[in-house]
């Protein structure tokens, strides 16, 4: 019979370590590179977390804008007078026949107003700046009218605006502006 069984049984344990071995190895494989997607997955949930803050810290900004903008837009919505859209009736504004007080505005920090305008106000019985605040669209296009030479004076220089302005203690927007 077979004589060299000590041969034959060393050679099968051995090959049966190194397929022992051999399976512990490719384990460790798998094992690594699904251990490596999960800290891959990690990082990328981290990087998705940070870009979301990011995002959400550009919103917050442009949210903040966007209310600053609507609040300069109502601000000056209310600051205009009514636009003159078509043919608008025209009413006289209240005047008055002499200046509070005796002593009137200096209506000459209206740009566009020289002392020849003043004058020309005066005489209509306008002295102050909180008169001039108050007119409507169409006391001003009844003013517009009734200036003599200078017809449209009140609408292109935006007189109520800057009365508005100066009424209040503040300097006027426009006349700063050229």
């Amino acid at each position: 019979m077979f004589q060299n069984w000590g041969f034959l049984l060393s050679e099968i344990w051995g090959l049966l370590l190194l397929a022992a071995l051999l399976g512990l190895f490719a384990g460790w494989l798998i094992w690594a590179r699904q251990r490596t997607e999960v800290i891959t997955d990690q990082s990328e949930t981290e990087r998705l977390r940070a870009e979301l803050e990011a995002c959400g810290k550009q919103g917050q900004k442009l949210s903040e804008r966007v209310a600053e903008l609507e609040s300069a837009l109502a601000e000056k919505e209310m600051s205009e007078p009514v636009p003159l859209a078509g043919p608008v009736e025209m009413s006289r504004p209240a005047s008055l026949e002499a200046p509070r007080s005796g002593k009137p505005d200096d209506l000459k920090l209206i740009k566009g107003v020289g002392p020849v305008l003043e004058e020309l106000c005066h005489k209509l019985g306008y002295f102050h700046f909180d008169q001039i605040a108050e007119w409507t669209a169409s006391e001003i296009a009844w003013v517009d009218e009734n200036l003599e030479g200078f017809k449209g004076r009140v609408t292109r220089d935006e007189w109520v605006i800057q009365a508005r302005d100066l009424a209040a203690g503040k300097p006027s927007r426009l006349s700063s502006a050229n």
